[in-house]
């Protein structure tokens, strides 16, 4: 067994991981940064960046064809969009990762991290790293299958699968309509596949507005996706031209490939957590800095998809931020303040989390999505018909929510539906994390003519 000793040792190498170890690096300390598989986690390698690598083209095909005097053609080149997927995911090599971490400070681990004990992560089993200060865990999360017969005698898609093909699929069925269901599904129509989409509600993205859920479903639909809503899949079997998957209702459909999109779970299972007392495969609970709630003595934390909270790549590198300048903070015997909105704290998780869908249309939202029940909250909803809209699109077609605590005057929420809105939300989540008094924000004039004059159309619907 070879041994080293470091002031930090951060296990999960992902966006995530990457920011954890560089706030702790930049506060003085030596890192060790573990990672199992590549450098850049899966969000730079099967998730974020490939999936919005493959929607952008079909998106924008779309978006041209709404513009008369724009010439079009009808299709797009698929080996051209998967080769311009793999440039920005430089085809799984990671190196470039690694010699940002050692030029930051970091020194990269290639290996399975274990924690064996207090301070103590062993990797493949003989090397064995040891924290003076603190273990940071953000290993992400992995896609939950569910229980349906069949599954099992099949290689169905995940998420992975998906972001990574190099073909495109002549049939291909998608179970869920969560962000990476219909993503996927609408990525998949537009390269040439026959999508049949089915979910269990009446639309898709069932966590949003529902308004927003139907024009996601009216956009898959123009896109040539066959919705099946109400339902589900109740049996998968593998038959001679590709798999026969048996619908709720009875109705059976055959695919070249499956898409399962049920969600995702911490990857907390294989990391040792039950030399501390936790359960392998469940969240680890952390207050805000990032501490794990349930470990006496305060050296271990986490941060992104493996603490449950907030499951986005954006909010799981700001709870890392906090994780990270925390732990430099406390081993430099600073004091950490671990009041709401402090730069040591992840507070927003709690108030402000920002999502963007990117099909077409896009759903934008942060906050609330409705009225909290027997509050004094007032919803206001308005199409987003301005100028810019107008402009922007032929048949613009998009809506826009506000959450407004009556008693506070603040918002507590904004969606936005429609094509390209996805710039429209930091301007929200500035308001939300900010308190703007709504009488203050009346006066942030939006420019003419933006799609951001729907700020005015909403203040006005409200009564300013």
């Amino acid at each position: 067994m070879s041994g080293q000793t470091f002031d930090v040792v951060v296990i999960g190498a992902g966006p995530v991981g990457e920011v954890a170890a560089e706030r702790a690096a930049r506060g003085g300390l030596k890192v060790a940064l573990v990672e199992h598989e590549r450098f850049g986690g899966e969000c730079s390698y099967w998730a974020c960046i490939p999936s919005k690598a493959l929607l952008r083209p079909g998106n924008l095909l779309a978006a041209a064809k709404r513009i008369p005097g724009v010439p079009v053609g009808d299709r797009l080149d698929p080996a051209a969009v998967f080769a311009r997927r793999d440039w920005f995911t430089g085809k799984g090599d990671d190196t470039g990762q690694v010699d940002w971490a050692r030029g930051a400070g970091i020194e990269p681990v290639r290996g399975h991290g274990e924690i064996t004990g207090e301070r103590e992560v062993t990797v493949n089993g003989d090397r064995v790293l040891t924290a003076r200060h603190a273990v940071i865990v953000c290993t992400g999360s992995v896609p939950s299958m569910p229980d349906i017969p069949g599954l099992d005698t099949i290689r169905p898609w995940g998420s992975r699968e998906a972001t990574s093909a190099s073909s495109v699929p002549g049939r291909l069925g998608v179970l869920g309509g969560g962000v990476v269901g219909v993503e996927m599904a609408q990525a998949f129509a537009t390269l040439g596949s026959q999508v049949h989409l089915v979910i269990t509600g009446e639309r898709p993205l069932p966590r949003n507005a529902a308004f927003a859920g139907d024009l996601v479903l009216a956009g898959l639909r123009d896109a040539g996706v066959t919705v099946h809503t109400k339902s589900g899949v109740s049996r998968v079997a593998a038959v001679t031209d590709g798999t026969e998957l048996t619908l709720k209702d009875g109705e059976t459909l055959v695919v070249d490939e499956f898409l399962v999109a049920t969600g995702r779970r911490p990857a907390t299972a294989g990391l040792g957590l039950e030399t501390l007392g936790l359960e392998a495969g469940r969240a680890l609970e952390v207050d805000d800095t990032g501490r794990v709630s349930a470990v006496d003595g305060g050296w271990l934390f986490a941060a992104g998809d493996v603490t449950g909270r907030g499951p986005l790549t954006h909010q799981g590198k700001y709870g890392a931020r906090a994780a990270g300048d925390t732990v430099a903070a406390l081993a430099a015997g600073t004091p950490v303040s671990a009041t709401p909105w402090s730069r040591f704290t992840a507070t927003a998780d709690h108030h402000a989390v920002p999502q963007v869908v990117f099909t077409d249309p896009e759903v934008a939202a942060v906050g609330l999505a409705d009225a909290r029940p027997g509050s004094a909250d007032r919803v206001v909803d308005i199409d987003i018909a301005v100028a810019g809209s107008s402009l922007h699109a032929d048949g613009y077609t998009g809506k826009a929510r506000m959450v407004v605590d009556t008693e506070r005057n603040v918002l507590l929420g904004v969606t936005f539906a429609g094509q390209d809105v996805a710039e429209l939300l930091h301007s929200a989540t500035i308001a939300i994390v900010g308190e703007v008094p709504l009488d203050r924000l009346w006066h942030a004039v939006p420019s003419f003519p933006t799609i951001s004059e729907v700020w005015l159309r909403l203040l006005e619907a409200y009564g300013l």
